[in-house]
């Protein structure tokens, strides 16, 4: 297994995100030895959902975003759901926190909605990715080149469509993760 003691990995979301988009994920940096830490907009409580329609379950925010620093992270995940990616991707905060990790070259990984953030941030074009289907062409038409694969990195960018794909996206982001910094 890799070895991310040390590592710390900002999960970057609020209410609405896909559970299994954030716990698999999560758990699978924690098991490395990594850090993961909740960034949301708000203190307390984010209620996630399963299948973009089920109640999920409730997650304690470790840091607003009002005082989360891209430099103190290794890495950025951001898990999807429509809701989620939907309402991340109009904050000018949520914004420029994606940008910095884009423009110091550190692992930024969404999964299935969550590349619709990086629409907002202007650093999809000329990128290889993959997402959901229900947003390729939103890509498409921002300048991503957009191909349906399990799990495409390109550079410091780890892209998967859909909780299926989490175990590939996983090993992925682990990989991405212990060569950074």
């Amino acid at each position: 297994m890799t070895e991310l003691s040390g590592k710390k990995v900002a999960f970057l979301l609020k209410r609405g995100v896909e559970q299994p988009e954030l716990t698999e994920p999560w758990a699978t940096v924690l098991s490395a030895g990594g850090e993961p830490v909740l960034v949301s907009e708000e203190p307390g409580t984010i209620t996630a959902l399963i299948g973009d329609w089920d109640r999920g379950d409730d997650f304690v925010v470790d840091v607003t975003l009002d005082h989360a620093k891209p430099d103190d992270y290794d890495a950025l995940v951001l898990p999807g759901g429509t809701l989620n990616s939907d309402k991340i991707r109009t904050n000018p905060l949520a914004i420029a926190f994606v940008k910095a990790f884009m423009d110091a070259g550190k692992p930024v990984a969404p999964i299935c909605h969550g590349p619709w953030i990086l629409i907002e941030a202007g650093v999809v074009p000329g990128r290889r990715l993959t997402s959901t289907a229900r947003i390729a062409t939103d890509l498409k038409n921002a300048g991503a080149d957009w191909v349906d694969e399990e799990v495409v990195v390109d550079g410091n960018l780890i892209t998967s469509r859909s909780p299926r794909d989490l175990p590939a996206f996983n090993a992925a982001l682990l990989e991405a993760v212990a060569k950074a910094g």
